[in-house]
């Protein structure tokens, strides 16, 4: 089974937040980190779903940690952030 990576923040006085550096704008949170993490797997399958319709493409692959951390970006956001790897169980098919 497939597992996206998940970057986790957490503010003072806020919910924890969870973002896909792989699935751009697909992004959840949740009142404790067990309910943000069941959310973000939810999220995941819910976004893959109609991905193909809205964006014209198919569902974007998921990148290995190590890929990831090559990547400026991904070094930037997950800065301050918990990493967690989310399973993906969605029907629909990512990139290859």
């Amino acid at each position: 089974m497939p597992h996206y990576i998940a970057l986790i923040h957490k503010d003072d006085d806020s919910c924890y937040g969870v973002s896909f550096p792989d699935v751009p704008g697909v992004f959840t949170a949740g009142d404790t980190i067990d309910e943000a993490m069941q959310k973000a797997a939810e999220v995941l399958e819910f976004a893959a779903e109609d991905w193909p319709d809205l964006e014209g493409k198919a569902f974007p692959a998921p990148r290995t940690i190590d890929q990831l951390r090559g990547d400026l970006e991904f070094q930037d956001a997950a800065a301050d952030a918990v990493i967690a790897a989310v399973p993906f169980r969605a029907k629909a098919v990512a990139a290859e």
